[in-house]
């Protein structure tokens, strides 16, 4: 067996016996190590291209392939189609020499490593939907040979890896372990977050032997500053999906506190504050108006519908589903009630929607609430404007189609508005400027809260 040695730290669960490793293994292993070995990216949105960043910075020669012909001449005129990547990162892309972008799948050929960075979206009925993780596996075993490491980075239920994935590879008739290898290591990308680059976050790796474990935990030690070994890949797609659980399940909890403390005349968000001076038992989660991104409100659904297979109901996490999915309707009850204490009724009012990227600074508009709010206010008869400085167009939706783009956020915008929802608290927004010249101000994410009195001449509902 050859060492893994690495400039990054590594870490395993527990101590493995070495695995015994082919000649084809030796033989990727030795460009791993080198540097030699040709990585393709299949996926060049918000997780692949991070990613294809990292590997670059490490030295590795990266292909990337996506079928939306768009992206690659984007990548190949240094045109910038995520925002929070900056200009240079998509003009230092065009100038590198060492990566190639691409739509002919034949490319995936030249590859040592294939690895794949699709969307793992939920279906109408919220069942997992791997047409991407399918299609994209389809492709990559049209061009499989002896020596290739076959890696899936998108979150989806347990299993995956293993019981859809290797057969569709194994048709090729390779023998996986042997002469081709299978893992997975699930993407833990956090867009606009400053310091949480895709090479600062630690990596799971699990393959489906230990040899692919092997090759794989090799690569991933030269891309990024730590990888962590798990047994299998079924451990490592489960760890994913708890840690976005996690985080639905904490935030359901908060936004149904939000819903009673307001009832009760109680400012949830100084709550909040009050309950962080703990040190220690208690983290700080925050409501908002629903979920949001790609992952937090889709992924525990890839466990509850997995969890049937077993027998099993889930109903803890199906319940903050419902809380979260229930958030909109909230905000919708808090704007109406809001603009009746004005006399007004949400028929024919003017409601201006500050933001509809699903957090803050980015223009990720994915699954974001503010498309089923602007929907519900609509429906309701009002007559519906947004301002987002990173989005100047709603895009298209699986589930909606909103046919507007941002306007201006200036005074005479601001006064002759009944209603400001603050959807999403982009640093990009002058807060004091609404606080001047908005009428009545509905406040989802506390915004609001540092405009000094003097700039504050509205009335914020704080929802």
């Amino acid at each position: 067996m050859t060492s893994i040695n690495s400039p990054h730290s590594a870490s395993t669960s527990k101590a493995t016996k070495p695995a015994v490793h082919s000649a084809i293994a030796q033989a990727l292993m030795q460009k791993i190590e080198a540097k030699t070995a040709i990585i393709a990216i299949v996926g060049l949105g918000y997780v692949g291209l991070p990613l294809v960043q990292a590997i670059r910075d490490s030295g590795f020669p990266v292909i990337g392939f996506d079928v939306d012909q768009k992206k690659i001449d984007a990548l190949n005129s240094g045109k910038r189609y995520i925002l929070h990547l900056g200009d240079d990162f998509f003009s230092n892309l065009k100038a590198d020499k060492q990566f190639t972008p691409t739509s002919d799948p034949k490319e995936l050929a030249k590859a040592d490593l294939v690895v794949l960075c699709v969307p793992t979206p939920l279906g109408p009925h919220h069942e997992p939907d791997l047409t991407y993780v399918f299609e994209s596996t389809k492709t990559a075993a049209a061009s499989l040979r002896k020596g290739q490491l076959v890696v899936l980075e998108s979150t989806t239920y347990p299993g995956t890896t293993r019981d859809e994935m290797k057969p569709i590879l194994d048709k090729c008739g390779l023998k996986c372990g042997d002469e081709y290898f299978l893992a997975y290591s699930p993407e833990r990308e956090d867009p606009g977050s400053a310091g949480r680059s895709a090479q600062h976050i630690p990596k799971l790796v699990g393959g489906v032997d230990d040899v692919s474990t092997d090759l794989a935990m090799a690569f991933y030690t030269r891309v990024v500053k730590a990888a962590h070994r798990v047994s299998s890949a079924e451990i490592a797609e489960s760890a994913k999906l708890l840690e976005n659980i996690y985080r639905a399940v904490n935030i359901a909890l908060v936004n149904e506190m939000k819903v009673v403390l307001t009832d009760m005349n109680i400012d949830v968000w100084e709550v909040i504050a009050a309950a962080s001076t703990k040190p220690f038992g208690f983290q700080a989660f925050y409501p908002g108006p629903g979920l949001g991104g790609h992952c937090i409100p889709i992924d525990p659904y890839y466990l509850t519908w997995k969890a049937k297979e077993v027998g099993r109901n889930t109903r803890f996490i199906e319940l903050a589903g419902e809380v979260n999915t229930s958030m909109p309707h909230y905000v919708i009850e808090r704007t109406q009630h809001a603009l009746n204490e004005h006399s007004k009724s949400i028929k024919g009012s003017k409601v201006l929607v500050l933001g509809i990227a699903y957090k803050k600074n980015i223009d990720d508009p994915r699954e974001s609430p503010s498309a089923e709010i602007i929907e519900l206010l609509r429906d309701r008869g009002a007559d519906v404007s947004y301002h987002d400085p990173h989005l100047a167009k709603f895009p298209a939706m699986r589930k909606y189609r909103v046919d507007l783009s941002s306007v201006a956020l200036n005074a005479a915008t601001l006064s002759s508005s009944d209603c400001v929802l603050i959807l999403t608290d982009h640093d990009a927004v002058d807060y004091s400027l609404i606080g001047q010249h908005a009428k009545i101000v509905v406040d989802t994410r506390n915004a609001m809260a540092n405009v000094s009195a003097n700039h504050m001449k509205c009335e914020v509902v704080k929802s």
